[in-house]
């Protein structure tokens, strides 16, 4: 069963996933959060044909690849959908937000990240510059991609005047993969704004 992360939580993804991960993907989700006169029971009005309206969000994930200076080596984002080294892969823009599930998966291949790669941070932003005051439902999650069962979710209480958020990390600690649930506020249309806000995480 696949945990709960709080925010500022870290877990060892091996141990949560019962041995060891070399494919994971990243899922990254949201909805668009509805209007008081439209909230039809809330969520669950929404997956059952409640709704909003047809308004829709485009939130972007991007994730950010660090050595151990904090420097930055790569980033995969919709301008660039796959690393240079062809560990990680973007499955591509989604600009609406609409349906269950994933909005945008990102896949990284945990055997072939180089060495010199300590840390992955995964972000989400508005390009278009909508806030996350008309997001909701916001979360990450890691699935393991050779059984596609969730190893650990995090969810977001996202909504407010921002528009992007660190997400989480992946990182190398003791030769073992793990996960940091962190979850900040910042602002910017790409993880090129949201560099200074990032950088500390990695």
């Amino acid at each position: 069963m696949a945990i709960s992360l709080q925010k500022g939580q870290k877990i060892s993804l091996n141990k949560e996933a019962g041995g060891e991960l070399t494919q994971v993907k990243l899922g990254l989700g949201w909805d668009v959060a509805q209007s008081p006169q439209d909230k039809k029971g809330g969520f669950l009005g929404k997956l059952f044909g409640g709704g909003s309206g047809g308004d829709s969000i485009d939130l972007d994930a991007s994730c950010i690849m660090f050595d151990s200076n904090k420097q930055a080596i790569d980033a995969i984002w919709f301008n660039q959908l796959q690393s240079k080294d062809g560990s990680i892969l973007h499955t591509g823009d989604n600009r609406t937000g609409d349906g269950d599930g994933d909005d945008e998966v990102i896949n990284v291949d945990l055997s072939k990240i180089p060495a010199n790669v300590v840390s992955l941070v995964f972000t989400v932003n508005s390009f278009t510059g909508q806030t996350f005051e008309t997001v909701a439902n916001a979360f990450c999650r890691i699935i393991n991609a050779n059984n596609n069962a969730e190893v650990a979710r995090y969810n977001l209480s996202a909504q407010g005047g921002h528009t992007a958020m660190i997400m989480a990390k992946v990182y190398r600690h003791n030769n073992e993969w793990k996960m940091h649930a962190i979850g900040e506020t910042a602002s910017g249309r790409t993880f090129h704004d949201l560099m200074p806000a990032i950088t500390p995480h990695a």
